[in-house]
């Protein structure tokens, strides 16, 4: 079945590649230019460097003297504080992607790591400025009702998962050694170190760009043949590509209010392109649907936070 939609799927897009050369060009040079511009020379420094503290531990030393405010606030490590704190700062999927990689090393439990990916993969504070407040709602909101739904609605979120789902058992221990979880370290010499977490780093971004290109295609592909309303049509494409979906909103006639209340959950869920980057970048034994059904209440919730900062504040 996943073969058949993934041959029908590329067909149609082939299809629309020779049909419409113009729109596809169009399209594929707007994912290229957000891969760039914006992933490559934000994202590439830090996945370098943070593979370099994860291989060789120092990350964890770093944060290990808060650990108690880790352990009793967020029910986590030290080393699955690194994964929240850079995927607050770096934003999608920089989250996943360190989390990801401590498993891997064996830094903590796939227990913790599940439950790291309900909370610690955002868009960037840098992204939603740009983007959301700057570009689609055209400074018309403080950002304090911006930041304020969404930090509270990842909060309440990493509440529920971790006294609901993970029963507050999600810390790793701290003489956790699972060896069945712990791939090759790289090597201790510091010419190979770097020039493992260099290759590492090309990977994964060009990997994120590969998917930015073919989500920026189908989105064209959509847009082109939609018969349905515009703001079904604005709603879909932010669920299915974040940036296509604020920028759409962006030049609609909405009101600024609608576009507002439509944009809050669209930048908590992320979008399906996002979650076929988290998916490529997760350990072969983690799974995604932690993920998932995070982001889905993240973004039910975000949207009742955001209706009532709006009428609060």
């Amino acid at each position: 079945m996943k073969r058949i939609f993934y041959t029908a799927g590329t067909l149609l897009l082939l299809i629309f590649l020779l049909r419409f050369p113009e729109e596809a060009l169009a399209a594929s040079r707007d994912g290229l230019k957000l891969w760039l511009n914006t992933l490559l020379p934000t994202l590439l420094p830090f996945i370098i460097l943070t593979g370099i503290l994860i291989h060789t531990g120092t990350a964890e030393k770093l944060l290990k003297p808060l650990a108690p405010v880790w352990s009793h606030v967020f029910g986590i490590s030290p080393s699955g504080a690194y994964a929240l704190l850079l995927g607050l700062l770096c934003g999608y999927p920089m989250g996943t992607k360190i989390t990801s990689d401590l498993y891997g090393c064996g830094r903590i439990s796939r227990r913790e790591a599940e439950y790291l990916l309900t909370f610690t993969n955002h868009a960037s504070p840098v992204f939603i400025y740009t983007y959301l407040i700057h570009i689609c709602l055209n400074d018309r909101f403080h950002p304090r009702l911006i930041y304020g739904p969404l930090i509270l609605a990842s909060f309440l979120t990493m509440v529920i998962f971790r006294f609901f789902v993970y029963r507050n058992h999600t810390k790793t221990p701290d003489n956790f050694s699972d060896k069945k979880n712990k791939e090759p370290s790289a090597p201790g010499v510091t010419g190979t170190l770097l020039d493992a977490s260099i290759m590492n780093g090309f990977e994964t971004i060009t990997r994120l760009g590969g998917y930015i290109l073919l989500f920026s295609i189908l989105s064209a592909f959509i847009r082109h043949y939609w018969s349905a309303g515009e703001m079904t049509e604005y709603l879909f494409l932010g669920a299915l590509e974040l940036t296509t979906g604020l920028h759409q909103l962006a030049r609609s006639d909405l009101s600024p209010v609608f576009r507002y209340l439509c944009s809050m959950p669209m930048a908590a869920f992320g979008g399906v392109c996002i979650l076929a980057q988290t998916k490529s970048l997760l350990h072969r034994d983690l799974s995604v649907l932690p993920y998932i059904s995070a982001k889905c209440l993240n973004a039910a919730i975000t949207a009742i936070c955001a209706l009532v900062f709006l009428k609060v504040v």
